[in-house]
C-alpha cells in the first residue's frame, strides 16, 4: 500500500481556522484527492503551535500567535467525523521533553511526527525569527540542526522523524536561485553533518520520514537526501512516506519521484501506524501517477 501520513487540513495562514478547516466535507475532499493516487493509509497531523495546550510546552512568541484552537476538540473531530488516522506533528524543545510527553499522553494518537523547526528560538524555515538572520553561518547552523534532530530521535516521544534534513529548506543547488547565496548548502560531503544524527536514530528505532514536500520549496529535492537516507535505512531505520500537504491537491504529490527513490534504495515496505503501534507493509502502487504519466513501476513489490 501507499500512505500519506504527513498532512494538514489547513494552510500554515492565522486566516485559516479550525471552524472553516476541520469538517466532515473538507476532510472528504484529502480523501477523494488521495484516492486517485492510491494512498490507502491517510492520517492528519496539524501542527502542535496551533493549540493553546502547546503554550503548557513552549510559550516562543510564533506559538503564542497561532495557539488558538483546542487540542482534544480536534482530536474528537479526527475521531469521531473522518475515516483518517490521528496524529500530530509536534515540534521538539529541548529541555522540554517531560511537557511534551504529557501533553502527548494524554490523548489517543495513531502516531506522532516529531519535527525540529527551531533552533533555540530561531527558525530554520521562516522569515521571522530567521536563524540565518542570526550572525550564525551555514557551518554551525547545520551542525546544531543535525545534534537536535538525534535528539529528537532519542528522546523515543515521536514515531516519525519528518522531513529529516529540512535545515536545507533554502539551500537551493541552483546557482541562480535568490536564496542560494544568502542561505547556502555548507561546502565539502554533508554526511559529516548527517553523522551527527544517526545514534540517535538508530538507537531509538524511528521511522524516517521520506517527504516530497522538498521539491515545493527553495531545496527542489526531496527530504532526506539520499545520502541521507542510505545512511538512514544503514542505521535500521524503517521509512514513513508523506508528502506534508496543506491542500488536497498536494497529498501523494510527486510520489512517482518518491518512489523511484525508495525502489533505488530498495526500500519495499513503509510504515503503517494505530493507536502508536508500528508495522510494515509491502509498497504497491496499482494506479497511474497523478501527473498523468504512466506508472514505472518504481517501488512495486
Amino acid at each position: 500500500m501507499l500512505t500519506d501520513y504527513h498532512l494538514h487540513l489547513r494552510l500554515d495562514d492565522l486566516d485559516a481556522t479550525a471552524a472553516e478547516h476541520f469538517t466532515a466535507a473538507n476532510a472528504q475532499r484529502y480523501r477523494d484527492a488521495a484516492s486517485e493516487r492510491d494512498i490507502v493509509e491517510l492520517g492528519v497531523s496539524e501542527h502542535i503551535y496551533r493549540f493553546t495546550q502547546a503554550l503548557e510546552v513552549w510559550q516562543h512568541p510564533f506559538w503564542r500567535e497561532n495557539a488558538l484552537d483546542d487540542l482534544d476538540d480536534y482530536c474528537r473531530f479526527v475521531r469521531e467525523d473522518t475515516d483518517l488516522r490521528l496524529g500530530l506533528e509536534a515540534d521538539f524543545i529541548p529541555g522540554a521533553e517531560d511537557r511534551i510527553a504529557n501533553l502527548l499522553e494524554a490523548r489517543d494518537f495513531d502516531y506522532v511526527v516529531g519535527s525540529v523547526h527551531f533552533l533555540r528560538d530561531h527558525a530554520l524555515d521562516m522569515d521571522d525569527y530567521s536563524v540565518w538572520s542570526s550572525g550564525r553561518g551555514a557551518e554551525e547552523i547545520w551542525r546544531g540542526y543535525f545534534r537536535t534532530l538525534g535528539e529528537a530521535a532519542r528522546s523515543g516521544l515521536f514515531d516519525i522523524l519528518a522531513h529529516p534534513d529540512l535545515v536545507k529548506y533554502w539551500s537551493s543547488t541552483h546557482p541562480t536561485h535568490p536564496t542560494h547565496r544568502e542561505r547556502p548548502l555548507p561546502e565539502g560531503d554533508l554526511r559529516r553533518y548527517y553523522e551527527l544524527a544517526l545514534d540517535g536514530i538508530a538507537e531509538s528505532g524511528i521511522a524516517v520520514e521520506v517527504s516530497t514536500a522538498g521539491l515545493r520549496k527553495p531545496t527542489q529535492e526531496i527530504y532526506p537526501a539520499p545520502a541521507f537516507l542510505e545512511m538512514c535505512l544503514e542505521a535500521g531505520a524503517p521509512v514513513a512516506l508523506s508528502s506534508d500537504a496543506h491542500r488536497p491537491e498536494d497529498v501523494g504529490a510527486d510520489y512517482e519521484r518518491a518512489l523511484e527513490l525508495l525502489d533505488g534504495a530498495g526500500v519495499k515496505e513503509l510504515c503503517v501506524f494505530h493507536r502508536r503501534e508500528r508495522r510494515l507493509e509491502p509498497i504497491t502502487l496499482v494506479g497511474t501517477p497523478h501527473d498523468g504519466g504512466q506508472a514505472s513501476g518504481a517501488g512495486v513489490a
